[in-house]
């Protein structure tokens, strides 16, 4: 039995790795499906001796050759990926609510207004379009008037940041690698510091250096009591 689980963990982890990331990453009704036939296939084999070993690593093998080639199937033609994995549907349009798509898709009320909670949306008529994902996801598009505003919307600046947001003091130890990559020195982050009235690295917990090259500073407790 130690013998049979080894050999089907290692030919599940060769064939999960040959079938790529579409299992999860894009896990339709029928990747959904086929990761579960294909998980219980690799445990029949590993945990019930009367099933003959080498008849249960074909059926594993020839499940992954044809769930490997229902992919490409869909990849090469369209019609196959409908009829595989369906399409979107709009259940929501303009505001209103489509009874005969929630119905198509057995979907209910309830779930859907779940759905645009989720995404921070508590007023169905703040929508423009919903539509329901062949992974069951919810996407949805706002009225123009819900949508949050852009930084070019409202003429603010859109140059990139400076810097990628980078922690530079840990538990009163500097970072040095961190700032090397920054290309900031000591004396840069000290005179930071002083201009915050900190005098001293070890009294700092945290830092962290921000897009527009300024430092946020979060002290150690004994050092933000003793402050003036």
């Amino acid at each position: 039995m130690i013998l049979r689980t080894t050999l089907s963990f290692f030919a599940l982890l060769i064939l999960a790795r040959i079938l790529g990331k579409k299992q999860l990453g894009q896990l339709t009704f029928f990747h959904y499906i086929t990761g579960i036939t294909f998980g219980s296939i690799a445990s029949e084999i590993a945990s019930q001796e009367e099933t003959p070993f080498l008849d249960g690593m074909i059926s594993l093998i020839w499940w992954s050759a044809l769930t490997y080639l229902m992919t490409l199937i869909t990849i090469k033609s369209k019609k196959a990926r409908v009829l595989i994995d369906d399409k979107p549907t709009i259940v929501v349009q303009n505001g209103l609510i489509l009874e005969s798509a929630l119905k198509k898709n057995r979907l209910h009320l309830d779930e859907l207004t779940m759905m645009l909670r989720e995404q921070a949306i508590f007023s169905v008529q703040d929508v423009q379009y919903a539509l329901l994902e062949t992974n069951g996801k919810l996407s949805v598009l706002q009225k123009t008037s819900e949508q949050v505003a852009t930084k070019q919307d409202v003429k603010a600046d859109v140059s990139p940041p400076t810097y990628l947001p980078t922690e530079v003091i840990s538990d009163g130890q500097l970072i040095k690698e961190n700032l090397v990559e920054l290309e900031l020195t000591e004396d840069w982050v000290m005179k930071k510091l002083k201009k915050q009235n900190v005098q001293a690295v070890e009294d700092v917990y945290f830092a962290q250096i921000q897009t527009n090259g300024s430092l946020y500073i979060s002290l150690k407790d004994k050092a933000r009591h003793s402050s003036p």
